[in-house]
């Protein structure tokens, strides 16, 4: 799916609106570990096209990123070439970071952010995927998880999120996106992309894939039984509590044994 939507990825996003936002919370969770930010290494999984990463390495931290599609993996370099900053991306899918990169154990930090993590296919592949996260960190390391919250989602069948649409000169998108919720527990995530030039017809593309809705509880038990402690859940990147009949999103801070 993002391979096809990597060349447009950024068109849906609002990365000024969304890094003024939550930004200021990953600062404040990552300057917990010490008062040099050079000194802290910070692993950003399912990277996308950097922009995460980019502003963090912005503001001092040393910075690495990791996504499964290399289509990603190059806009990322590019993004971060033109914005004059040093971040080390690989290709690497959940289950396969820790040996792409090498060393057990040299992050302080671990971030997966923006729904990425429900994107593995099973909960032996989740359990993979948080395995690979503990190899990552270094003993007392931070993990912060970012997801939708599929105790809502799941249990009121929410199916639509709210579209969105950008101009870029005389070209305009528009993005529905929308689930289909599969007999065998799954989710079909669909993505709806319609474009025009001007006042020309509108051409559209759908592209699709699976999610595997993880359970605040379920997640908490997979991290207790790695060794992670001090769990704390958040509603959002503004630290709001969690609520699981009602938060919009689940935000997840765990520190590795």
């Amino acid at each position: 799916m993002y391979d096809k939507l990597a060349s447009i990825y950024d068109y849906f996003v609002n990365w000024e609106n969304r890094l003024a936002y939550e930004l200021p919370f990953l600062e404040q969770q990552l300057r917990t570990l010490g008062e040099d930010p050079s000194q802290i290494r910070v692993m950003d999984t399912a990277c996308g096209t950097g922009h995460h990463a980019i502003s963090l390495a912005n503001l001092g931290f040393q910075v690495s990123g990791s996504d499964l599609f290399p289509e990603m993996v190059s806009l990322a370099d590019a993004n971060a070439k033109a914005a004059g900053e040093k971040v080390t991306f690989q290709t690497a899918g959940f289950g396969n970071i820790s040996a792409s990169f090498g060393q057990p154990g040299q992050f302080d930090a671990v971030l997966c952010l923006g729904n990425s993590l429900p994107h593995v296919d099973s909960n032996e592949d989740l359990q993979k995927a948080l395995r690979d996260f503990n190899q990552l960190l270094q003993p007392g390391g931070m993990l912060v998880l970012q997801m939708r919250n599929f105790d809502l989602v799941m249990g009121e069948k929410k199916r639509w999120m709210e579209p969105q649409s950008v101009k870029d000169g005389a070209t305009e998108w528009l993005f529905m996106r929308f689930y289909d919720f599969e007999t065998d527990g799954r989710i079909q995530f669909n993505i709806l992309s319609l474009h025009r030039k001007e006042n020309a017809t509108w051409q559209t593309q759908l592209t699709s894939t699976h999610l595997l809705p993880i359970y605040s509880e379920n997640l908490k038990a997979e991290l207790g039984a790695l060794g992670f402690h001090d769990i704390r859940l958040y509603s959002n990147l503004a630290a709001e509590p969690y609520a699981a009949d009602s938060s919009g999103d689940l935000v997840l801070i765990a520190y590795k044994a």
